[in-house]
């Protein structure tokens, strides 16, 4: 870049898109030369709501991932859970059952995830801790910063029913479903303290 002399490169261009790109050039929203230059070794890549078989898979490796960093323990999941989540269209794909499965980990009571709980717009969530979320998201796929506030508002609701004991009978760590260390280390990563 920037050189007076030419330099020849041998590169690979990957581009992907889930847009039809040929429909786009059709209707004047896609550049014809650009598409062409494109469209060399075209590779699809079928919804999730078309490849059932792969549910399944990335169910269990989304609930261990995301057990395992929140230091949950997490139950196996039934196979009618599995096909609950089979029936499901997808329309975010593989991110929105991420986000689901993610859910779903956060909010588990005494290690079980409840689809009824992590399906559910966003918004209803006030039901499993009480009073209403502080922050409501809209639709189904939230990004990492909005599930991270989705916690932070469960995690605090809970103190607050517990008046801010964490541990023992009826401690926030055990209306939530787990240790008592895991909650005082979400706590500390999501900067929630008692207030004075």
């Amino acid at each position: 870049m920037g050189s007076s002399r030419t330099r020849r490169i041998d590169v690979r261009v990957i581009a992907a898109t889930n847009r039809d790109l040929s429909l786009a050039v059709q209707e004047g929203e896609f550049r014809p030369d650009l598409y062409y230059r494109l469209n060399v070794f075209p590779i699809t890549v079928p919804p999730l709501r078309e490849r059932g078989g792969d549910i399944g898979l990335l169910t269990a490796y989304f609930v261990e991932k995301n057990a395992t960093r929140m230091g949950r323990q997490i139950a196996p999941l039934t196979p009618d859970l599995i096909e609950r989540l089979k029936s499901f269209d997808w329309p975010g794909n593989v991110r929105e059952l991420q986000n689901v499965i993610e859910r779903g980990v956060i909010t588990a009571r005494q290690g079980r995830i409840s689809l009824d709980t992590a399906l559910l717009p966003v918004a209803r969530l006030e039901d499993s801790v009480g009073s209403p979320p502080e922050t409501i998201f809209s639709g189904n796929i939230l990004t990492v910063d909005q599930l991270k506030q989705l916690e932070r508002d469960k995690l605090i609701r809970a103190l607050q029913k517990s008046r801010w004991r964490v541990a023992g009978k009826n401690g926030a760590a055990q209306t939530l479903g787990m240790p008592p260390s895991t909650l005082q280390s979400r706590m500390k990563a999501l900067g929630i303290k008692k207030p004075v």
